[in-house]
């Protein structure tokens, strides 16, 4: 029995391998371009879900396009994935990350279809707050979400983020100018929540 117990936990290490935070459940890590295919083959399935209010990458050169952009100063990948077996469980991604007196970046996020309602993205934007407010050293993140996109702004809810104003005809996706919720915390309001 010892045994089993030992085994398990080396093999997780190794699906682990990489892993920035994490949590009881699941854990972030940086996307690489040999992700792609599990990648595009989970947002493929979750099409539904993620319409009309985001489109993930669901070719393969998409999602390396991603992984490229990943790799300049103003943009951050991170995949979750489920603890024990390394799944791919859904993405968030940092973008126009501001240094400087602004420190700030905009938060985007989307999980698999099968995923979806489990609370792994609930603890998977802990995970990125705690990388967001401690090793890139922000202070403020920034969410624009569609104001019927209901689970994407309860998501926000419970990680503390609070409604600052609305925009509209914010951002041009699926060839329409839509309006926006802009959600955000500071890392003061996070460390307070800990």
């Amino acid at each position: 029995m010892g045994e089993d117990i030992s085994v398990a936990m080396r093999l997780s290490g190794r699906v682990e391998r990489g892993a920035l935070e994490r949590g009881e459940r699941t854990f972030l890590r940086r996307g690489r371009s040999g992700d792609a295919d599990e990648f595009t083959a989970l947002m493929r399935e979750s099409r539904e879900l993620h319409r009309p209010w985001s489109f993930p990458p669901v070719r393969g050169e998409e999602f390396v396009a991603l992984v490229e952009r990943a790799r300049a100063d103003d943009f951050e990948l991170f995949l979750l994935c489920r603890r024990g077996d390394g799944r791919i469980l859904g993405f968030f991604n940092l973008s126009q990350i501001f240094r400087g007196p602004f420190l700030n970046a905009y938060l985007g996020y989307a999980v698999g279809a099968a995923h979806a309602g489990a609370g792994y993205m609930t603890e998977g934007l802990e995970l990125v707050l705690r990388q967001s407010f401690g090793p890139l050293g922000l202070h403020r993140l920034e969410a624009n979400i569609q104001p019927g996109n209901e689970p994407s702004i309860a998501l926000a809810k419970r990680a503390g983020f609070r409604l600052e104003g609305f925009s509209p005809r914010y951002l041009k996706i699926d060839g329409r100018w839509r309006d926006h919720e802009r959600w955000a915390i500071l890392a003061d309001e996070w460390h307070e929540r800990q």
